[in-house]
C-alpha cells in the first residue's frame, strides 16, 4: 500500500495542495475551519506532513551545522575542551532553531565524502593540520565555514585566541629564574605518537595551535635549545601520565603544559614524586578549567563557549567575531 500524499489530503477536502502545504507550513494563512478540517483528513489517511528533505532542497536550506571534528566521536563528550566549545555552539543551535550534525574525522578514506554529503547549512571544522583534505571539501561548497583554532583558510573565518601571544606571556609567568624548564605538548601531527624531544622545530609541527604555542615560548626563550618538549598522544589526562613522568624524568625546575588536562598531569606525576610546587617545580596550563582555580593553576583563561558561539554564528552566515578572542593570563600559585 503506497504512503498518502498532500494530494491526496487535498482531494479528499475538496482543498488545492497549497492550502495543505499552508497548513503544515504556515497555517497562520488558513482560517481555523479549514486547517481542522484539513489536519483531521491527514489523520485518517495517515498522512504525517511534508517530507522535510523535500522541502530543505526546495528551499536550499537543510537547519543543521555540521561539526567536522577531526576526532572520533566520543572526543566531543570526553575532551573538557571540546565539550565547552559544543556547548556554545548548541547554544546557538537552540536559539535559532538549528540543528547539530556532529561529523567525525579520523584520516579514513571516507571522510571526505562524508564531510561532503553533509545536509548542513554551514560547517564549522575543529582545528586541524594544514593538509586536511576536509578543507578543500568544505571552501568548495558555497557554504559558510568556520575554523576554530585554524589552519587559515580563503574562504572562512578563523576564532581562536592568539596562541602564540598568549604563550610568551605565559612562558613569562612560569619560567623567571628556571634553569631548566620544559613543555608537555598537545600532538605534533594526525599520528599523535608519544615522544620525547628536545627543541623541535616548530615549523614541522602540522597542528596550528601546538606550532603556535611552541613558537610563542620559543620567542620567550630566545635559544631554546635545550627545551624538553614531551608530546602527548590525546589532551587526556589520564593518557597524559606517562609523558609526565617521562618529562620529568628530565628534572625540570618549570613546565608548561598546553592546557589544563595536561597540567594537571604534570602536578600529579610531581606528586607522586614528592616534589614541591613552585618551590621544586612551577607548572602552568592553558584554559582555566572549571578545575583549575581548586588546584591554584596558573593558566591562560579563553572562553571555548563563547568561541564556539562564535563558530555557530559564522556557520549560519550571521557574523563574524571582530579579531582574535579574549584571552587573559591568570597567575596563581603554581608558579613563582
Amino acid at each position: 500500500m503506497s504512503r498518502p500524499t498532500m494530494a491526496d489530503v487535498a482531494r479528499r477536502c475538496g482543498v488545492s495542495a497549497m492550502t495543505v502545504s499552508y497548513c503544515y507550513n504556515q497555517p497562520e494563512r488558513v482560517a481555523p475551519e479549514t486547517l481542522r478540517r484539513v489536519r483531521e483528513v491527514a489523520a485518517e489517511l495517515g498522512y504525517r506532513g511534508p517530507d522535510p528533505t523535500a522541502r530543505s532542497l526546495r528551499r536550499r536550506h537543510n537547519g543543521a551545522i555540521g561539526v567536522v571534528l577531526g576526532e572520533h566521536l566520543a572526543y566531543a563528550f570526553e575532551d573538557p575542551q571540546a565539550r565547552r566549545f559544543l556547548a556554545g555552539v548548541a547554544e546557538v543551535c537552540r536559539e535559532r532553531g538549528s540543528g547539530l550534525n556532529l561529523i567525525p574525522t579520523t584520516g579514513a578514506d571516507d571522510d571526505v565524502e562524508r564531510v561532503r554529503s553533509a545536509s548542513v547549512d554551514g560547517y564549522i571544522v575543529w582545528t586541524t593540520v594544514d593538509t586536511d583534505p576536509v578543507l578543500d571539501v568544505v571552501s568548495g561548497l558555497g557554504k559558510p565555514v568556520a575554523i576554530h583554532g585554524g589552519p587559515a583558510m580563503a574562504g572562512a573565518q578563523v576564532v581562536s585566541i592568539d596562541n602564540r601571544a598568549s604563550a610568551r606571556e605565559l612562558a613569562a609567568r612560569t619560567f623567571p629564574g628556571a634553569l631548566r624548564p620544559a613543555v608537555l605538548s598537545f600532538p605534533f601531527d594526525r599520528h599523535r605518537r608519544p615522544r620525547l624531544e628536545t627543541a623541535p622545530a616548530a615549523d614541522d609541527i602540522a597542528f596550528p595551535v601546538t606550532r603556535e604555542r611552541l613558537l610563542g615560548i620559543y620567542d620567550h626563550l630566545g635559544d631554546p635549545s635545550g627545551l624538553r618538549v614531551a608530546v602527548v598522544a590525546r589532551n587526556d589526562r589520564d593518557e597524559a601520565a606517562k609523558p609526565a613522568d617521562a618529562l620529568l624524568d628530565t628534572e625540570p625546575d618549570a613546565v608548561i603544559a598546553m592546557s589544563d588536562q595536561l597540567a594537571f598531569a604534570v602536578l600529579d606525576a610531581a606528586k607522586r614524586r614528592g616534589l614541591r610546587v613552585p618551590e621544586d617545580l612551577a607548572v602552568a596550563g592553558w584554559d582555566d578549567d572549571p578545575d583549575a582555580a581548586r588546584a591554584g593553576l596558573t593558566t591562560i583563561t579563553q572562553s571555548l563557549f563563547a568561541q564556539g558561539r562564535d563558530c555557530a554564528l559564522i556557520a549560519l552566515g550571521d557574523r563574524a567575531p571582530g579579531g582574535p578572542a579574549e584571552w587573559t593570563a591568570t597567575v596563581r600559585t603554581t608558579t613563582r
